[in-house]
């Protein structure tokens, strides 16, 4: 079983622990040596069992351990990519073809369609779909229930609100976000806030 640290020590930590234990329950790949403290935060005590331990330190302590982040986890700290691993919850239905990178996190009941491709350090929420031949590049988060239809290009740094709806072959352009229950029906340009059925943009996201 592999040592592994989660980044982090808020809900979406907890929630990656048990993902986690799920998937030792098929097949023991992972040893939970606890959360780490995001830079400036005290590490003190445990939660849910399992010790708060500080950053950078714990890295050291733990040199075979390998890290995932939680969404809340600071963007503009650098990991070593090397020693970043994904989780992926044992009720997704991953198709042929697909490739998923590193620090990736997915949730239960997410769908990965066939020939995907995914970047760094998504973070998708339960019941997502991510169609065929979609493509996510690094530092995506799908909210729960995000539905892409095949073909979409979502870039860098996006967050697609819970329940949206992307059309197929569009185009999501980097650090935009997309708001809760959308309708995208064209391309988003880069750094947009988009809202409503049919989207619209409401202004830059800055």
């Amino acid at each position: 079983m592999q040592e592994l640290l989660i980044l982090g020590v808020w809900s979406h930590a907890r929630e990656m622990a048990l993902i986690a234990a799920r998937v030792n329950q098929l097949e023991p790949r992972w040893k939970v040596i606890g959360f780490v403290a995001p830079p400036g935060q005290e590490a003190t005590g445990t939660l849910d069992g399992l010790p708060v331990l500080p950053w950078p330190a714990t890295l050291e302590n733990y040199p075979e351990a390998g890290l995932v982040p939680d969404y809340g986890w600071p963007q503009r700290q650098e990991l070593p990519r090397e020693r970043l691993v994904s989780l992926v919850d044992p009720s997704t239905f991953v198709g042929p073809g697909v490739v998923i990178g590193t620090g990736c996190v997915v949730y239960p009941h997410c769908f990965i369609g066939a020939g995907a491709r995914i970047g760094d350090l998504l973070f998708c929420l339960s019941s997502s779909v991510i169609n065929h031949d979609d493509v996510i590049e690094d530092r995506v988060t799908l909210a729960a229930g995000a539905t892409l239809a095949g073909g979409v290009h979502v870039e860098t740094g996006s967050y697609l609100g819970q329940g949206c709806l992307v059309r197929q072959n569009l185009c999501i352009g980097r650090d935009s976000l997309i708001g809760m229950g959308a309708v995208v029906v064209a391309d988003v340009a880069p750094e947009s806030v988009v809202i409503g059925n049919p989207a619209r943009r409401l202004r830059a996201n800055t």
